[in-house]
């Protein structure tokens, strides 16, 4: 899997923790206009847009999610799952400055079918 394969919508489904409900984010990711070999895009979750950037290496994603679009708000660090034909990975999304509310949470993105 590549850069590539990344370009397209994806749902995120956030895992329910001790302090925080499950949520749900749709990622639109394109080819990065500055790095060839990475994506960049944006996370929508309800009525909040972030900008997103990263890149999948060897099968591990690495994305960074800025609410600013200068400082990095949070990671989304995840492996592409085997035998999905690199239509799912699943990992952790790390907030960069974590509360009770936004702690860390397991995550799993599922690429969606369509005109991308």
């Amino acid at each position: 899997m590549d850069h590539r394969h990344l370009q397209g919508r994806w749902r995120a489904e956030l895992a329910a923790t001790d302090n925080a409900p499950a949520a749900t984010a749709v990622l639109q990711l394109g080819a990065h206009p500055e790095l060839a070999q990475s994506v960049r895009g944006s996370v929508q979750r309800g009525a909040a847009t972030a900008l997103v950037s990263g890149d999948v290496d060897d099968g591990d994603l690495t994305l960074e999610e800025s609410n600013n679009g200068t400082n990095i708000s949070a990671t989304w660090i995840g492996r592409v799952v085997d035998g999905s034909c690199g239509k799912e990975i699943r990992g952790t999304w790390n907030n960069a400055q974590p509360t009770p509310t936004t702690p860390s949470a397991p995550f799993v993105l599922r690429k969606q079918s369509g005109w991308q």
